[in-house]
């Protein structure tokens, strides 16, 4: 801040002793006019010199008016001149001033010449500072445009990683599950296998059982059959009544009762034949349904476990896509922060040069102008 204030003292002294010398040229212009007048009065034959005088009189005021245009800066322009953003006619004050002099010592042409490069650099600085302006407005728009197009890969990058969450979350109970479905159906398919081993262990006791039952009962109706049909039991009888026993029975008769029991042995054969058969159909028929669920449970298993392998492939693969796009949300997050620090530094560059293009130009175009009049006067002093 000290600095800046003895920056712009320093600006104001220099201004003073500018306009100070301006006045002092007002001065001497003025007694050149005098005493022009006093010389015409005396040399109104010599018409080439008048001419002449004239015509340096009227450059004279040229430059005078040109200097005096570029004297009235105030404050504001002293305090642009200390930032760096001078006033475009500053710096010609001085050499148009110094020019002032010259006009007085030394030739038109090399005051000319002076002149030219003065324009010739003016143009330069009108040149370049459109070609900034260009520069300015060209990087403005393609800063915009890199900002709103990594703000839209930003908010995609955001939803991608919310949907990317949400899948795998997704896939996350859906694997869970079907664990949970692997694993109830293996107790299922135990429990099953358990009830069958038990059942099958029935069905054998029970067929043991009724076949033996059938062997025994085939033995006795043999038996029977053999006692009372073929007449087995009758010659025996016989035989043993051709002896005289101590004690006397009456004559044997076949037991009227004989017939009943053959047929209640047959059919207790055929309701046990009957217990078997339905023993073995049911047996068929559990197995048979077990051999089902088996099978049923074995592919719903196989088809949970693909499941569970193509979704936990699916889940790895979202996950390494979330891992991307939390690295590309990274980088574009700092390239926003690049955008918005190079966009601060624009308009830092630009700002000033943009808000007083067009009065700087015009300006930059009138002193262009009040120097080529006196160019022009001094060019019609030969």
């Amino acid at each position: 801040l000290s600095d800046a204030k003895e920056d712009l003292t320093e600006t104001r002294r220099q201004r003073s002793e500018d306009v100070k010398f301006l006045q002092d040229l007002k001065a001497t212009c003025n007694d050149l006019d005098a005493q022009w007048e006093k010389r015409s009065k005396t040399r109104t034959a010599e018409t080439p010199s008048r001419a002449a005088a004239s015509a340096r009189a009227a450059a004279a005021a040229t430059l005078r008016d040109a200097a005096d245009s570029m004297s009235d800066l105030d404050d504001d322009d002293l305090l642009q001149a200390w930032h760096g953003r001078r006033h475009p006619g500053m710096k010609r004050r001085a050499q148009l001033s110094a020019l002032a002099v010259t006009f007085q010592l030394d030739t038109f042409e090399k005051v000319k010449e002076e002149i030219d490069k003065m324009v010739a650099e003016m143009r330069k600085q009108q040149e370049e500072e459109v070609k900034f302006k260009a520069y300015c407005q060209n990087e403005l728009s393609k800063n915009a445009k890199s900002v709103f197009d990594k703000s839209e890969l930003k908010q995609d990058l955001e939803a991608k990683l919310a949907q990317l969450e949400t899948l795998v979350k997704k896939l996350a109970v859906e694997i869970d599950e079907a664990k949970v479905q692997i694993e109830t159906s293996n107790i299922e398919v135990k429990k099953a296998s358990q009830r069958r081993e038990a059942e099958n262990k029935e069905f054998q006791g029970v067929v043991a059982d009724q076949r033996a039952t059938q062997g025994i009962l085939k033995k006795a109706l043999i038996k029977l059959e053999d006692f009372y049909k073929k007449g087995i039991g009758k010659a025996l009888l016989l035989q043993r009544s051709a002896q005289t026993p101590p004690v006397q029975f009456g004559d044997y008769k076949s037991s009227a009762g004989a017939s009943p029991v053959i047929g209640l042995i047959e059919q207790i054969l055929e309701d046990s034949a009957k217990l078997e058969t339905e023993a073995m159909d049911s047996e068929s028929s559990a197995q048979a349904e077990y051999e089902g669920f088996v099978k049923d449970s074995n592919e719903l298993a196989k088809g949970l476990a693909q499941a569970i392998t193509a979704k936990s492939d699916a889940s790895a693969s979202a996950k390494s896509e979330t891992a991307q796009a939390a690295e590309d949300l990274d980088s574009t997050k700092g390239e926003l922060e690049s955008l918005s620090a190079y966009e601060a530094d624009l308009h830092q560059q630009c700002d000033w040069s943009l808000k007083n293009f067009d009065i700087r130009q015009k300006a930059r175009a009138q002193e262009m102008e009040a120097i080529a009049k006196a160019k022009a006067f001094l060019s019609g002093m030969k």
